[in-house]
C-alpha cells in the first residue's frame, strides 16, 4: 500500500464504499462483492484504492451476507477498514446514510463510491477530491459513453453547470434519453453537506427508493456549484453479472501482465497472473501458466507452459517444466520440477533437488541435491541430501487409519519399483535393491533386498505357449 504523509490532502477525508447489495443478476447465494476477480474479491480493489489514495478512514457499508463480507475485510485489511450495516436494502441513499453514521467527527469530508468497481484506482479517486474546492458544494465523476442505456444521466443547465442526475427509468424526454454523459457513481463533498443532503432524501422515483444521486440536485440549488470531473468510462463500470465480471477480469489480467513486463519479467501471451502474485526480475512465465494466490517466483526462475502454481514459493533459478502443479509448497533455489510433476501441500523441495516426470509429493521434504526423477509417490517423507529415489517407488504412508513418516537419510539409493512401508528409516548411504518392499529400518550403509530368488526353467516357455494356446481354443469353442 502507498504510505501517505501526515500532510496528505486526504488525511481528513473518509471513504464510504457501498457494498450492501446482493447482486441478483449474479444469480448466486454469495454476496456480489465477494465474487473473485484475478484472485481477490471484488470489494478488495475499491478498498485498496481508497487506502492507496490516502483516505484517513475507510467505511464499507454491508448488508446482504454482512458477516461474510465483514470477515473478509477484517482478514484482508484489519483495523484500517470499518463496516457499517444497512439493515434494509432501501437504496443507495439509505446505504450512504448508514456509512455516514460510522464516520468519525475528526473527518471534514467524504468520498462515496461503490464496492463493485474493481478497476478503480487511487488516481480515479484523487481526481474527484482534487476537484472539490472551497466554493464547491459537491464534486462528482462523469464520463460519456456511446450507449448510455441503463445509466443515470448527468443533466446540465443552459450555462453548462451540472443540475442533477436522473436515473434511466426516470428520464422524461427524448433529449434526456439522448444524453451520453453518465454518472459512474463517485461523489466527494463536505460532511456537513452530505449529512444534510442525505437526511433530506425522499423516495420520489420509479423504484420507491432513496437515491444517493438526488444529492446532486440539492447541491446545484445551493450557493456553491456542483463540479463534474471527467473520468474513464472503461474502468468505472460496475460488475453486475458474470459476463461483466469476465470482461473486468480480462482488463485486470492485462493490467497485471503489463506491470510485471515493465518490472523486468518476461510474461508470454496467454499466461494468467493473479493480483497477489509477486515475480522476481528475469523470471519467465510461459504461455498457459496460471499463477494463483500468494505465489512468489524468484529471480531468473522459469515457469513453463501449462504450469499451475497456487500459494507456491518458487525461489531463484528454479525450472518448473511444463504442466507441473504446485500447491502450498516451496521449491528451493535452482531446483527442477517436472514435467508433469505434482507437488501437493506442504512439500518442500530443497536447493538443486529434482522432482521429475509424473512424480507426486505430499508433505515431504527433500534436502539439497536429492532426486526423484520418474513415476514415484512420495507422501509424508523426509529425504536427505543427495538421496536418489528410483522410478516407480512408493512411500506407503497410510494404514487406513493414520499417516506415517518415511525417513530416507543422506546418500541413500532406492532402486526402482520399491515400496517403502512407513514408519521406517533407511540409514545414511544405504542401498535398497530394485523391487524391494521395505518394512523395517535399514541400517546405514546396508543393502536391503526382499525379492524372491529368480529361477530359470529350461524349455518351459514352449510348454506354457502350448498350454495357453489350447486354453484359448477351448474358450472359443465354448
Amino acid at each position: 500500500m502507498t504510505n501517505q504523509s501526515h500532510h496528505s490532502p486526504l488525511d481528513k477525508t473518509a471513504a464510504i464504499i457501498l457494498a450492501a447489495g446482493q447482486g441478483t443478476r449474479m444469480k448466486s447465494a454469495k454476496p456480489k462483492v465477494l465474487h473473485t476477480l484475478a484472485g481477490r474479491p471484488l470489494v478488495h480493489y475499491p478498498v485498496r484504492a481508497a487506502l492507496e489514495a490516502g483516505c484517513a478512514e475507510v467505511v464499507v457499508v454491508v448488508g446482504y451476507g454482512r458477516a461474510e463480507v465483514a470477515a473478509y475485510l477484517a482478514a484482508a485489511f484489519g483495523d484500517r477498514v470499518k463496516t457499517a450495516v444497512q439493515e434494509e436494502q432501501r437504496g443507495t441513499g439509505d446505504a450512504a446514510r448508514a456509512g455516514l453514521g460510522a464516520v468519525s467527527a475528526a473527518m471534514d469530508r467524504a468520498i462515496i463510491f461503490y464496492g463493485d468497481v474493481p478497476l478503480l484506482t487511487a488516481a480515479d479517486l484523487t481526481a474527484v477530491t482534487d476537484a472539490l474546492g472551497a466554493d464547491t458544494s459537491l464534486a462528482l465523476a462523469t464520463c460519456s459513453v456511446d450507449d448510455p442505456t441503463g445509466y443515470g444521466r448527468v443533466l446540465r443547465g443552459a450555462n453548462g453547470a451540472v443540475t442533477e442526475i436522473r436515473e434511466h427509468r426516470d428520464l422524461k424526454t427524448d433529449a434526456e434519453r439522448a444524453t451520453r454523459e453518465i454518472n459512474p457513481g463517485i461523489y466527494a463533498a463536505p460532511l456537513a453537506f452530505l449529512h444534510a443532503a442525505v437526511a433530506a432524501l425522499e423516495p420520489n422515483n420509479a423504484q420507491g427508493e432513496l437515491y444517493l444521486t438526488d444529492i446532486v440536485a440539492r447541491g446545484a440549488r445551493s450557493a456553491h456549484p456542483v463540479v463534474g470531473c471527467p473520468a474513464r468510462a472503461d474502468v468505472l463500470a460496475g460488475v453486475n453479472d458474470r459476463e461483466q465480471l469476465a470482461l473486468a477480469e480480462r482488463v485486470m489480467y492485462a493490467r497485471i501482465t503489463r506491470h510485471w513486463r515493465l518490472s523486468g519479467v518476461t510474461v508470454r501471451d496467454g499466461a494468467r497472473i493473479e493480483d497477489a502474485v509477486v515475480l522476481g526480475e528475469d523470471a519467465v512465465i510461459e504461455q498457459g501458466a496460471i499463477l494463483r494466490g500468494q505465489t512468489r517466483v524468484g529471480k531468473g526462475a522459469l515457469i513453463d507452459v501449462g504450469c499451475v502454481l497456487t500459494n507456491a514459493s518458487v525461489e531463484d533459478g528454479v525450472a518448473c517444466k511444463p504442466y507441473s502443479v504446485i500447491t502450498d509448497s516451496r521449491v528451493g533455489p535452482r531446483a527442477q520440477v517436472g514435467p508433469f510433476s505434482h507437488l501437493r501441500p506442504d512439500s518442500d523441495i530443497g536447493e538443486e533437488a529434482h522432482v521429475g516426470n509424473f512424480v507426486e509429493t505430499k508433505k515431504t521434504r527433500m534436502a539439497r541435491g536429492s532426486k526423484a526423477n520418474h513415476l514415484a509417490y512420495l507422501g509424508d517423507g523426509v529425504i536427505g541430501a543427495g538421496a536418489n529415489i528410483g522410478a516407480g517407488t512408493i512411500f506407503c504412508n497410510y494404514d487406513g487409519f493414520q499417516k506415517h513418516t518415511t525417513t530416507i537419510e543422506a546418500g541413500v539409493f532406492i532402486g526402482s519399483d520399491s515400496q517403502i512401508v512407513a514408519p521406517v528409516t533407511i540409514g545414511e548411504n544405504a542401498y535398497v535393491a530394485t523391487g524391494t518392499t521395505v518394512t523395517v529400518d535399514v541400517p546405514p550403509g546396508a543393502l536391503a533386498i526382499s525379492r524372491v530368488k529368480q529361477q530359470n526353467k529350461e524349455g518351459y516357455a514352449e510348454r506354457l505357449r502350448r498350454r495357453f494356446s489350447a486354453a484359448k481354443e477351448a474358450g472359443k469353442k465354448t
